[in-house]
């Protein structure tokens, strides 16, 4: 086994799987910011008919990174078949398995406040995570690579996946992501800056369906002086310090943007944001998560 993955292909499958807690949202998300077409959770049986997408002449989905993990637990045990299949009709197909010891994986769970999938009334986490291991054999037995992230933070973690992508390193990467603080912040952030104290357009009942992403919303804001000058500092503030973490060592930064309901405020500040520093960094992500629920 090389200590790299292979080149692209027209036709390239990464397959991210692992325990529960072990890295593959990271994973799959890395992967994402690379330019792969990502999907979480996807169904078993819908495999072969991603493959079969991905030799189309396609330029909107040349290359996708799946995740499926304990979730496909029923039809756990056709993916070896599945597998033979894409690959004997020339689908690059590869599998990355993200693991971490039982301490690290139950100390994760711990400071999250998380539950892990499994546990139940009868079975305690130790226990489901020992079951989860069992229950994902089939995949973790297949895999190409298998990447123990009991020592890793996120960062760590990240790097060593763009050090697995053959020529892909991204040497600076951000992540522009709005929330909505009524939904709890992500905590996965590296800086998180308020908007609450700005005017919220949800108080405008014209304003209030639109988001801020669409035309009203947008001009209602760049109207107040209180959001042209938060913009301004806030991306004062970013300009001065970004090439300072990256001057660390870091690669990625995970820059969340807030507001009550995650719908108007954050959204205009965390995409004027992304667009302004697109034309300073090679590589500027853009998530807006209560809208994606929402979609």
């Amino acid at each position: 086994m090389t200590d790299q993955l292979q080149p692209n292909s027209a036709s390239e499958l990464i397959i991210v799987s692992g325990l529960s807690g072990s890295g593959k949202t990271t994973g799959l998300r890395t992967l994402e910011d690379l330019g792969y077409y990502c999907i979480d959770n996807l169904p078993l049986a819908l495999l072969s008919a991603l493959g079969e997408q991905l030799q189309l002449d396609n330029p909107t989905i040349d290359r996708a990174a799946v995740c499926i993990d304990i979730r496909n637990s029923t039809d756990l045990h056709q993916f070896g078949d599945l597998i033979d299949q894409l690959r004997s009709r020339n689908v690059v197909c590869q599998i990355l398995f993200f693991t971490a010891s039982e301490a690290s994986l139950i100390n994760r769970f711990n400071e999250t406040r998380r539950t892990h999938p499994l546990v139940d009334s009868s079975r305690s986490i130790a226990a489901a995570i020992n079951y989860e291991r069992q229950q994902l054999l089939p995949i973790s037995e297949l895999a190409d690579r298998t990447i123990d992230t009991s020592q890793d933070t996120i960062y760590e973690l990240r790097d060593r996946i763009l050090g697995l992508m053959s020529g892909q390193h991204l040497s600076t990467s951000l992540l522009f992501q709005s929330f909505g603080f009524k939904y709890g912040a992500p905590t996965d952030m590296d800086l998180v800056f308020d908007m609450r104290c700005l005017p919220n357009p949800n108080w405008d009942q014209a304003l209030r369906p639109h988001t801020g992403l669409e035309r009203p919303v947008i001009e209602f804001l760049r109207n107040q002086p209180l959001v042209e000058e938060m913009f301004d500092s806030t991306r004062d503030y970013l300009q001065r310090w970004i090439p300072q973490f990256f001057a660390g060592g870091r690669s990625y930064l995970n820059i969340g943007i807030g507001c009550t309901g995650g719908r108007h405020r954050s959204v205009y500040i965390a995409q004027t944001l992304a667009d302004h520093f697109k034309s300073e960094f090679e590589n500027v992500v853009i998530r807006h998560r209560q809208l994606a629920k929402t979609n």
